[in-house]
């Protein structure tokens, strides 16, 4: 008997085996992609490439764009795969071409894939270009690919063409480490998380009431003080500069730049808990405000408690003191120090203290100083009350209004609204985590939208791009940020990246219920949306 179910298990295996193998040696047509974001054209061929330990990596063109994408492929095929896979100066027959067109006319983000049996080759402009082409090629491979566990000997990749490119160049993420901070490693983890969708903008909003999260050498109160709690009364925390340079330096080398936000006037407590000279005499509520004793820290007495709560609209710092435009000069001057990005958000929104009359002069202030360090100055879509500096942005989260208000002056807007993109939102009044003022957002709420069909008078040349926010008074932990992130950061990835005429309901469903297979692989906490028709795994 022993023998006979020992010799049983040995066939159950060998056939479960031999599935294995079939699975891999079988390659997915290209017309049967499950891509996100949708490409702008698939072309089918016959045959397929076979990809294996053998096959090598070629670079054709400015090696010190290419080889860090290389290198990204070869840290991608070799945890699930165990291929060593090798770089090789040409080759013809079993090789994945890597070319930056030094003539292209191809725009920044914009790739073509070809694939025949003897080659699969990506063509860009840029490195960015060649990212983008592998983040798509990478979901021509199967899913146990986003996996660890050796799976296949060799994987076969439909042949086809893949033209492509990005419907807008700035396709953003916003992460709130003021309401709760997440570490170095969890914003490192978001990064390769939002870049898998071509995401190429990480906005990062480092203070409010709840926390003030930046190093600032020149007031270091700001974190000794200001950072010390959060939302709930945690322990808080904060980004030494060199942290912030190795987030920044993280996310250049995924092809993501990032967006540092200093929240002003208001929003503004925790910098008013550590200079009480920045203080007009605002008064912090009771609710969620935390006293202790400052005078052994030589602080004015005007400094206000920390505070703990979520109700927003009380803080503002002083309009009229010089000290205050001292503090915001030292604040920008040492964050463009440490961002080499074009952008500094400089906030604005949901001031409610502070009067019109003094908002609009502080704002063209506040703007002036990020003009004179060289960069230009994002803000929330309030700003545009103010006069706005040339190639400033106004973020639309709120009110259309404002934003033909920018649009009047001459300037773009972000594309943010509360009520589609804010990935805080819970998806129905079940949701354990998230908040509901906007919307509830559902996944075909984050998808049936186009950013042009928001006013009649934000037109298409308005718009720099689209970017989806997480506020994070719910949001305390890793896991929390992937489940409000997917699959609503995949739908809302899609709207900024692929044509208005390209995209549809039905299409992006049904990709995204076979895509989810790379989240499972992958151990990612998603929301399992009843949107999506579910089949049950056997």
């Amino acid at each position: 008997m022993k023998i006979t179910k020992i010799i049983s298990n040995l066939i159950l295996l060998t056939i479960f085996g031999l599935g294995i193998i079939s699975c891999a040696d079988k390659a997915t047509p290209l017309s049967e992609n499950n891509i996100i974001p949708k490409p702008l054209s698939v072309i089918e061929a016959g045959g397929s490439f076979t990809l294996t330990n053998e096959t090598k990596l070629v670079g054709l063109g400015n090696a010190s764009e290419i080889n860090p994408v290389i290198e990204i492929f070869q840290s991608l095929i070799k945890p699930s795969t165990g291929f060593d896979l090798q770089k090789a100066e040409s080759g013809e027959s079993n090789v994945i071409v890597f070319e930056i067109e030094s003539a292209s006319q191809k725009s920044p983000g914009e790739y073509a894939i070809s694939i025949d049996e003897n080659s699969i080759k990506i063509t860009a402009s840029n490195g960015e270009g060649l990212f983008n082409g592998l983040q798509t090629l990478r979901q021509l491979m199967p899913a146990s690919l986003e996996g660890k566990d050796l799976a296949t000997e060799k994987i076969k990749i439909g042949a086809g063409q893949i033209q492509d490119k990005p419907e807008y160049a700035y396709r953003g993420f916003m992460l709130d480490v003021a309401r709760h901070f997440f570490s170095v490693e969890d914003v490192k983890h978001v990064i390769d998380l939002v870049s898998k969708y071509k995401i190429n903008f990480l906005h990062l909003h480092l203070s409010d009431d709840q926390g003030w999260r930046i190093e600032i050498k020149s007031w270091p109160l700001l974190t000794e003080i200001g950072s010390k709690t959060e939302v709930g009364g945690g322990e808080g925390g904060f980004y030494t500069q060199e942290q912030y340079k190795d987030i920044v330096a993280y996310a250049q080398s995924k092809f993501i730049t990032v967006v540092p936000e200093i929240d002003m006037p208001g929003h503004t407590n925790s910098a008013l808990a550590a200079y009480g000279q920045l203080n007009p005499g605002i008064t912090v509520p009771e609710k969620g405000a935390v006293p202790f004793d400052r005078t052994e820290l030589g602080v004015d007495g005007m400094a206000t408690p920390l505070y703990t709560g979520i109700e927003v609209g009380f803080s503002t710092l002083d309009t009229d003191k010089d000290i205050t435009y001292q503090f915001v000069d030292d604040v920008i001057r040492e964050l463009v120090e440490m961002t080499p990005g074009p952008y500094i958000h400089i906030g604005g929104d949901e001031s409610l203290v502070t009067e019109l009359e003094d908002y609009i002069p502080f704002m063209e202030k506040a703007q002036a100083i990020v003009t004179k360090y060289g960069k230009k100055s994002l803000g929330w879509d309030e700003i545009a009350h103010a006069k706005l500096e040339p190639g400033a942005v106004a973020q639309y989260w709120a009110k259309a209004e404002n934003a033909v208000l920018a649009i009047n002056q001459g300037n773009q807007v972000l594309i943010s609204p509360a009520t589609r993109t804010y990935l805080d939102m819970q998806y129905d009044s079940t949701t354990q985590l998230g908040l509901h003022w906007a919307a509830y957002i559902e996944l075909d709420d984050a998808y049936n939208w186009d950013p042009t069909e928001l006013d009649s008078a934000v037109k298409r040349e308005n718009i720099l791009g689209v970017e989806a926010p997480l506020w994070s008074e719910t949001i305390t932990n890793r896991e929390e940020i992937e489940f409000m992130l997917f699959p609503r950061l995949a739908a809302i990835a899609e709207v900024a990246w692929t044509k208005k005429d390209l995209r549809n309901w039905d299409s992006f469903s049904e990709r995204l219920k076979k895509h989810t297979a790379r989240w499972d692989a992958m151990g990612l906490n998603y929301y399992k949306s009843p949107k999506l028709v579910w089949e049950e795994k056997k």
